[in-house]
């Protein structure tokens, strides 16, 4: 697939707007693709919008319908203050079935990466790719690795969440898209510096940020924390993709994820950074649709 280096990557959604829940809120949504294509939900990356997407064109030519939507606080969704993984699970639940998604596979991204795992726990899903997914940073045997500010927050969350809640509140769109600049290698740096990608970039983060910043503060704690589901209960495929060169997702490039999730196959691509994808697309979405159709031939895996 060809790397991201167009002036043009504007690639705003085909279809797009707001489903309200059963119990009042809304979920903003937005869809690639053909409207009768394979379903693949998108779990998008830390306080972007859903209209980020992935590199233009490869849904088309697979034949997928992706669908992503905001996370509670973010974008146009309704705020869901002190909501748990269990309730991202249940809003999952009701917007597939509202849109006629079935159990679809799904794409988990950078801070979307444990969201999506624990949809994947309950049997929500028929396959999952975690794409430069979020680790679990609070896992024990991350501390000794741990940069010295990082291990500090991490412990901080633990002991006093609700204050460390507080604390990312301090985040707006800017502050992100430095840390991100800041924070990425030479590889990654050749993708968000291109003007129509970046302009996307940061639209998807003011738009993450519409409705201040406590949606992607809750969601921070929470993938910062502990995960209170369990990775060996999930019996799905599940593909993990890191680029050797992505020092901030992950201690281990996911090898100790992937040790926790039975089955789970570990997709390290050389010379590559946290951005797949937006430079891996095809690889990944390919894979997830062979793992989706495996799983569809040999039966679903009935819900928890």
């Amino acid at each position: 697939m060809t790397m991201v280096g167009m002036t043009d990557f504007s690639n705003p959604p085909v279809r797009s707007g707001r489903s309200r829940l059963d119990d009042g809120r809304f979920l903003g949504w937005a869809e690639w693709g053909p409207p009768d294509g394979v379903p693949v939900l998108l779990s998008p990356g830390a306080a972007t919008s859903r209209r980020l997407g992935v590199e233009p064109g490869v849904v088309e030519e697979l034949g997928v319908r992706l669908v992503s939507f905001d996370r509670p606080g973010l974008g146009s969704s309704s705020p869901a203050p002190g909501r748990t993984f269990a309730d991202f699970v249940s809003d999952v639940r009701r917007f597939c079935e509202s849109h006629d998604l079935g159990r679809p596979a799904a794409v988990g991204s950078s801070q979307g990466a444990p969201f999506a795992l624990a949809c994947a726990a309950e049997g929500a899903f028929s396959a999952l790719a975690l794409v430069s997914g979020a680790d679990e940073v609070a896992a024990p045997e991350f501390a000794p690795v741990l940069p010295e500010d990082l291990r500090a927050l991490v412990e901080r969350a633990a002991s006093d969440p609700a204050a460390t809640e507080a604390f990312f509140t301090r985040f707006d769109a800017d502050a992100m898209w430095d840390m991100v600049m800041a924070n990425s290698p030479e590889c990654d740096l050749v993708v968000y510096r291109d003007a129509g990608f970046a302009a996307a970039y940061r639209e998807a983060l003011s738009e993450g940020f519409a409705q201040g910043a406590a949606g992607y503060a809750r969601d921070t704690v929470l993938a910062m924390g502990r995960w209170p589901f369990a990775l060996d209960a999930i019996s799905v495929p599940v593909d993990v993709w890191y680029g050797e060169r992505d020092t901030s997702h992950s201690p281990d490039h996911g090898a100790l994820l992937c040790a926790r999730v039975p089955g789970a196959r570990r997709r390290l691509v050389p010379a590559a950074g946290g951005a797949l994808l937006w430079t891996h697309a095809g690889p990944i979405l390919t894979s997830l649709l062979e793992a989706g159709s495996h799983r569809r031939a040999t039966g679903p895996v009935p819900s928890r």
